[in-house]
């Protein structure tokens, strides 16, 4: 049987058709003969999710989205068709939920119900949700810094009216004179331990000394005799208060001098009757001397 040209055009066609269609099914990981059990997935908001997007349940790829629709029936919601792993079981009170990501990857997790006795049938329906994540937390964050920029600006508006001011660069200066003071200061400082790290093993040497004679003087105090010592100085002021009680009394030549006053009137005026001779002396020199030097009486 022979094919005629349109035939063999036909038929390449078809196998293109094919070859296209199972290519593109295999890119968007959707498998065409695979034995995969279908759900559906309710949403309010899908938020980028479309079909081919992977499902995960914990962390582990486990199907594909295959078709969206949107539910007029059912206040708007939107049903997302989805085929899972055959082996797959999914406990019942399990949600579903969709993530994005920074780069705007989207795709869907499983959240798995621990009721190992009751499962979703194929075919069921499925609550699902949004997790926001990262983005949400950002998108949260906006108005809060909204409502921040005209602070941040008026802020940084008085930061550089504050630097402008000439005082801030004088102060600036200021700080940096103190800054080089004070690294010269450290480096003194530095020279000044260095002598007294050469000069602490001479100084130990000379406090080994001192206390060496002073445990030497400790050995002596030792060894004075304390007891006789303090009785000569018992004797030496028992001496000294009969020598005092000696010149209070009237007995004696001092105590007489100290005590009668007699004899200190007699002094007195023994001493006034010289003073005035000596005044006559100087005044009348001639009464007294009679002779002169040269062996001639003075005219």
């Amino acid at each position: 049987m022979k094919f005629t040209k349109e035939i063999k055009i036909a038929l390449v066609a078809v196998l293109g058709i094919l070859v296209l269609f199972f290519g593109l099914n295999f890119l968007k990981g959707m498998t065409i003969f695979s034995n995969d059990n279908t759900y559906f997935v309710s949403f309010k908001d899908i938020s980028g999710l479309s079909s081919s997007n992977p499902i995960y349940a914990d962390g582990y790829k486990v199907g594909v989205v295959k078709h969206i629709n949107y539910d007029y029936d059912n206040n708007g919601n939107i049903i997302v068709q989805i085929d899972l792993n055959e082996d797959l079981r999914i406990p019942k009170g399990s949600s579903a939920e969709i993530n994005s990501d920074l780069m705007g990857n989207v795709k869907m997790n499983l959240l798995l119900a621990n009721n190992p006795r009751e499962r979703v049938n194929p075919g069921d329906t499925i609550i699902g949700g949004m997790n926001s994540g990262l983005m949400g937390k950002v998108a949260a964050l906006v108005p809060t810094v909204e409502k921040m920029l005209p602070k941040i600006d008026s802020i940084l508006t008085r930061v550089n009216t504050l630097l402008g001011d000439p005082a801030i660069a004088n102060s600036l200066h200021n700080i940096e004179g103190i800054t080089t003071n004070l690294n010269t200061t450290s480096q003194q400082l530095n020279i000044l331990a260095t002598g007294l790290n050469k000069s602490v093993p001479g100084l130990m040497h000379k406090t080994d000394g001192i206390l060496t004679n002073t445990n030497k003087f400790t050995s002596n105090l030792a060894s004075v005799d304390v007891a006789g010592t303090m009785a000569q100085v018992d004797e030496t002021i028992a001496n000294l208060k009969s020598f005092t009680n000696k010149l209070n009394s009237k007995d004696g030549t001092l105590g007489h001098l100290m005590n009668d006053p007699t004899l200190y009137n007699n002094m007195n005026n023994t001493m006034i009757s010289a003073d005035s001779l000596l005044i006559n002396v100087r005044q009348h020199p001639k009464r007294y001397v009679h002779f002169s030097v040269f062996g001639r009486k003075d005219k």
